[in-house]
């Protein structure tokens, strides 16, 4: 049996690419390994599914550091705003919450994947699940996949939406970088992002803050000169064997990228207290000490940032809870407000690319076309989603990417279809 298009891999951007090419008159088959289609939506945003969001354009690829400038074109086809349309057409109310985040209504990820699988069944996009590709053959005819149990399917265009190597039990374990690597193309390194950090310091192996969350601090990454690469500002925790949360996620490629530069250690730094002048901070608590000399120390600093922490920061500074503040120097005080801007340690490497929740590297978008996703070294040939060398922060900036570049892989893969 020949089709107009296989898409291979039944992710957001190859489900997106099916319903794409189907709606442009391509007879259409989707391929998925699992048994399941959606696996990685239905995890998305804690099971509620993160569709997109709605910051403005500019804003959006701002939130994909790996290469997103390379979307530009992409967004002037389909954008998220597309993409927040497209879900209401398809009877999937949204709704925006903190840093402009679109969720369903029904806070349900299952029900994003449902309207994406009904609409495929209207536009009859033929699916096999359970169904491994070992290899593909390319020719100047059309390719031919071929199956593990031996089958082969004959196509006049192939879309590669198989994911990268980040989340392995969703079914991304890497298979299509072989494939496109047949086809002529470079995959550039991969590397894990929005990954949790490792630490051998002597505080993280004694566990000292293990399970300490600190709310809205700035993390920053520095470089050789102790300024800072990077800086986010969100929420994190220190764990049994370095840090993560929100804020380190966003750092961590930054860190990996700064480690594969042959850097051995990349120092972190917090600011417990991002709004506080430190300077300010010191006269504060300069006349709270006056005005209370009997108070301990440990009450004068109390509810300033959470209590173990305070309480680390004070050992380090050899300050016992129970100094009474008349007794205290104001050098003391200034180390401790210090350690409360300026937490520093060192942080050596990050849990492996299948813990990480974003791959880093991919096929090499310098071999793609931006505005049709379309291979410049195979005719027929189309990449969509995190096999790509794109990658963004968490937040709905890896769906979005991968539902653009997988509409526009599939409207392109049926027009050239049909322009044969």
């Amino acid at each position: 049996m020949t089709y107009d298009v296989i898409v291979i891999g039944g992710g957001p951007s190859g489900l997106m690419a099916s319903i794409a090419a189907a709606e442009h008159g391509a007879k259409t088959l989707l391929l998925e390994k699992g048994k399941k289609l959606g696996k990685k939506l239905a995890i998305s945003g804690g099971g509620r599914c993160n569709v997109t969001n709605r910051l403005p354009e500019e804003e959006v690829i701002k939130h994909i550091p790996g290469n997103g400038r390379f979307l530009y074109s992409a967004f002037s086809v389909f954008n998220n705003y597309d993409i927040i349309r497209f879900f209401e057409d398809l009877g999937v109310q949204l709704k925006e919450e903190d840093h402009g985040r679109m969720f369903p209504v029904s806070n349900s990820a299952q029900s994003v994947v449902d309207s994406l699988l009904n609409k495929m069944e209207k536009l009859h996009v033929d699916v096999r699940k359970n169904t491994s590709v070992k290899a593909i053959h390319y020719s100047e005819e059309g390719h031919t996949i071929i199956l593990s149990d031996g089958e082969k399917i004959e196509t006049n265009a192939v879309i590669i939406a198989v994911g990268g190597k980040a989340v392995p039990h969703t079914g991304s374990t890497g298979d299509g970088y072989a494939w496109a690597k047949k086809a002529g193309h470079t995959i550039t390194t991969l590397y894990p992002t929005e990954v949790a950090l490792t630490s051998k310091e002597d505080f993280i192996k004694n566990k000292d803050l293990q399970g300490l969350s600190l709310r809205n601090v700035a993390v920053s990454v520095l470089n050789k000169k102790s300024k800072p690469i990077i800086t986010h500002e969100m929420d994190m925790i220190f764990t049994h064997f370095g840090i993560s949360g929100p804020a380190v996620l966003r750092c961590s490629q930054f860190v990996v990228k700064e480690l594969m530069k042959g850097r051995e250690e990349i120092p972190i730094e917090i600011d417990a207290l991002p709004d506080h002048n430190e300077e300010a901070l010191f006269r504060e608590i300069n006349t709270m000490l006056k005005k209370n000399p009997k108070k301990t120390i440990k009450n004068i600093f109390k509810g300033i940032v959470p209590e173990r922490f305070l309480q680390y920061i004070l050992q380090k500074n050899n300050v016992a809870e129970e100094q009474k503040a008349a007794n205290i120097a104001k050098e003391s005080i200034r180390a401790i407000l210090h350690d409360m801007k300026h937490f520093t340690f060192h942080v050596d490497g990050s849990l492996p690319l299948e813990k990480a929740f974003v791959t880093g590297g991919g096929v090499s978008i310098k071999e793609i076309v931006p505005n049709t996703m379309q291979s410049k070294k195979m005719h027929g040939l189309y990449f969509c989603g995190e096999i790509l060398d794109i990658h963004g922060y968490t937040g709905g900036y890896n769906i979005t990417s991968a539902l653009v570049t997988g509409r526009l892989a599939g409207v392109n893969a049926a027009k050239e279809v049909s322009g044969r």
